[in-house]
């Protein structure tokens, strides 16, 4: 079978299992997954509290048994590691110096990891797939809400996903993924 004879379903899905898959092999012996690094990464630009980081972190948040709780305070969380602490001024959280020191460490593999995912590709037919998908979602979550201001009983989920206009997303977000 062709490649293409696959619907696009089946490749974005495939993708995102493979990309999953590729980060535990990547950080395993660091002892960290992928939403600790989504963390990490958002915290080496400054300072946030933990609903900044919650809604940031909405969209890859499928899987109900992942909170951020567990990221920052659980066995291998990153509080418990002494990479992040908690501020005083409204709560908000940041790296500490070792936690610097380990997302360079961590920022070093996942450069390695998207170098082998883009193997084969120009920049510019990455920045064209990106478009490309970036239309076709735009184009289903108009129809949802077309569909909702019509039909509003018609489309119901809790899944939170991201608006890829203006990258927000939020708990309960009826838009399906």
């Amino acid at each position: 079978m062709n490649a293409v004879d696959k619907p696009i379903g089946y490749w974005l899905k495939h993708l995102h299992n493979l990309i999953e898959a590729q980060f535990d092999v990547a950080l395993a012996d660091l002892g960290v997954g992928r939403r600790h690094w989504q963390l990490m990464n958002l915290l080496s630009h400054g300072a946030h509290t933990p609903a900044q980081l919650e809604q940031a972190l909405a969209p890859f948040w499928q899987d109900a048994a992942l909170r951020l709780d567990a990221l920052l305070d659980g066995p291998e969380g990153l509080v418990t590691r002494g990479w992040v602490r908690y501020g005083t001024a409204g709560g908000a959280l940041g790296l500490t110096e070792q936690g610097r020191t380990a997302h360079a460490t961590v920022a070093a593999r996942i450069r390695e990891a998207r170098g082998q995912l883009l193997r084969g590709l120009t920049p510019q037919q990455y920045t064209e797939t990106v478009r490309i998908l970036s239309v076709m979602a735009g184009n289903i979550e108009d129809a949802i809400a077309e569909q909702n201001r019509t039909e509003p009983h018609v489309v119901s989920g809790s899944h939170a996903t991201p608006d890829v206009r203006t990258g927000s997303a939020a708990p309960g977000d009826p838009r399906v993924g």
